[in-house]
């Protein structure tokens, strides 16, 4: 499991890594010199997906967390959740280069970030709820 966390962790490097390259060579593209959500994806692909999971994997390294019955719960929802974010995130970022001005699609894009945000939220959650699990004092 613990090789899981680390190739999770590197995933979201790498897609980390694409989304900042895209944000940084797409607004060049497109001449855009406003600030942008692009940007923002980038940042929460590091910081919730990568560091987050190099964290878990330390948690894993000196607990017994993984073998809590929430574990696989928290990795299923916090995934989901962290990926459906930082897509919305992107796609609002490409909605604001790009320049359209759709009322039925901005509330599309917020209303499914919000989706993901509350499933982190959940997954989040049931990390804590097998921290509890192991954790015993």
């Amino acid at each position: 499991m613990k090789k899981k966390l680390v190739n999770t962790a590197a995933y979201y490097a790498v897609a980390g890594l694409f989304a900042g390259a895209f944000y940084r060579e797409f607004t060049k593209y497109m001449g855009y010199t406003g600030v942008t959500a692009l940007g923002k994806a980038h940042t929460h692909l590091f910081a919730l997906g990568m560091l987050m999971f190099l964290i878990v994997t330390a948690l894993a390294s000196s607990t017994e967390i993984t073998k809590s019955e929430y574990f696989d719960r928290f990795y299923f929802y916090y995934n989901i959740g962290v990926g459906l974010s930082a897509t919305m995130i992107f796609c609002r970022g490409l909605y604001q280069v790009i320049g359209l001005d759709n009322n039925v699609l901005d509330l599309v894009i917020s209303w499914t970030a919000g989706a993901g945000h509350v499933t982190v939220t959940i997954g989040l959650a049931f990390l804590f709820l097998s921290l509890k699990q192991t954790i015993k004092d």
